[in-house]
């Protein structure tokens, strides 16, 4: 190896051979540097280290046993008596004879005394940190009804009860007991620590009288804390169901509560209601007979109990609801109660605000935009309402004809008796 030769190798290369050699303060030199420091050292030859020699049997068995670093990590007393059943046990394999059972048992008892290592102070901030985190995901997932101090409800039963709020927003109510959730998890098994609370909105599709079909729309996560949650539904008028329960990461569902069979009615039939019990007082007929109160096919002993219970007030059919049974019956007073219904048509409509319009025949007024409104009487038959509209130049003329009908039939008048 010449100067020549070592000019050729890089930098990285003369520190790792500088190294391997034993320059001294290698890692600091430049190239030049190094290459004169190993051409100093040429002549001089690689020194190998030699392995280091085989400790006896006697010392590898109790560097292996660990008992001397035992002894010396415990306290005075610990560490003197191990020193003692060391010498002793030495003394006897010197001599050929086996240690005593004192010494083995001094050894021994320095091994028991050792104290455990202490906790770090970071190691204990990371566990309490896991251990928060744990317990709020708890709380997040359980679904149980707590009472007003905030302590878990064991005297509910599981139910799920769906009102409707307009044709596009459902409200859900639920009361779930400890002992549902209880059973969702032995259920679930392993799947229970990967599984999430969520509500099921379900589309019903009735077909017949009798017989119906439900299809799965999608699944909204929800947490535990809360009771109550609003539903956002598309494409009035629709049925639709919830099921509230525990959906695992590999797709099984555990159900604790089915709900109500509830039906929107068409956009713009319906004036928005809060679903909040102050605003279901004033509006509690409404809510629910749009929630399947009335209905005689769909209605819900969960949904007719939950009304009673908040509302105090019995449920059933509209006249029980708004009077209570016999409230039209007043004592010492003549049946004269009067009732009539009418029925009026209204047919708007638009078009050039310069056009002529007519409506059987009669004319009518436009507005600016050339939008147009008129009322008509609905007599109990069939009638024809010609619709003719020409343009301002007497060129072009639409015409459109409205057939309606009225039918009115007067039912037998139902009189119940005040002890009914």
């Amino acid at each position: 190896m010449n100067a020549d030769a070592l000019k050729k190798r890089t930098q990285k290369d003369l520190a790792q051979l500088a190294k391997k050699r034993g320059v001294t303060g290698w890692h600091g030199l430049k190239k030049d540097q190094l290459v004169r420091a190993l051409l100093r050292l040429v002549k001089k030859p690689i020194q190998v280290k030699k392995p280091a020699a085989k400790p006896p049997a006697a010392v590898k068995s109790r560097a292996a046993t660990g008992h001397a670093g035992i002894g010396h990590a415990g306290n005075g007393h610990a560490g003197n008596g191990h020193s003692a059943g060391k010498k002793a046990t030495l003394a006897a394999r010197r001599s050929g004879t086996p240690p005593t059972a004192k010494a083995v048992a001094t050894n021994r008892a320095a091994a028991v005394k050792v104290a455990p290592p202490k906790e770090r102070p970071r190691d204990s901030r990371i566990a309490k940190r896991i251990e928060a985190v744990h317990s709020k995901h708890e709380r997040m997932k359980n679904l149980t009804s707590r009472s007003a101090n905030g302590k878990t409800n064991g005297a509910v039963r599981d139910r799920l009860v769906a009102m409707v709020r307009d044709p596009f927003w459902l409200h859900a109510y639920w009361e779930l007991s400890r002992h549902g959730v209880e059973r969702a998890e032995a259920a679930l098994g392993q799947e229970w620590h990967t599984a999430k609370p969520i509500l099921r909105l379900l589309e019903v599709a009735t077909s017949g009288t009798t017989s119906s079909t439900e299809k799965v729309l999608r699944d909204i996560d929800i947490h535990g804390g809360v009771n109550n949650w609003y539903v956002d539904v598309q494409d009035p008028p629709q049925s639709y169901r919830l099921d509230i329960g525990y959906l695992a990461a590999s797709g099984r569902m555990f159900v604790l509560a089915r709900s109500n069979v509830v039906s929107t009615p068409r956009a713009g039939a319906s004036d928005s209601i809060d679903e909040n019990w102050t605003g279901v007082a004033e509006n509690f007929d409404k809510i629910y007979a749009m929630s399947g109160g009335y209905d005689s096919h769909g209605s819900s002993g969960d949904l007719q109990e939950l009304f009673e219970e908040r509302l105090r007030r019995p449920m059933g059919s509209p006249m029980m609801v708004r009077f209570g049974a016999g409230a039209g019956s007043v004592p010492g007073k003549k049946r004269g109660f009067l009732f009539d219904v009418d029925a009026e048509l209204i047919v708007f409509g638009k078009t050039e605000p310069d056009a002529h319009v007519t409506l059987q025949g009669d004319p009518v007024k436009l507005r600016e935009d050339g939008s147009f409104t008129v009322r008509f009487s609905m007599p109990n038959c069939r009638q024809v309402i010609p619709a003719v509209a020409c343009s301002a130049n007497g060129v072009e003329q639409r015409t459109i004809v409205l057939a309606v009908e009225r039918n009115t039939k007067t039912m037998e008048p139902v009189v119940r008796d005040g002890n009914e």
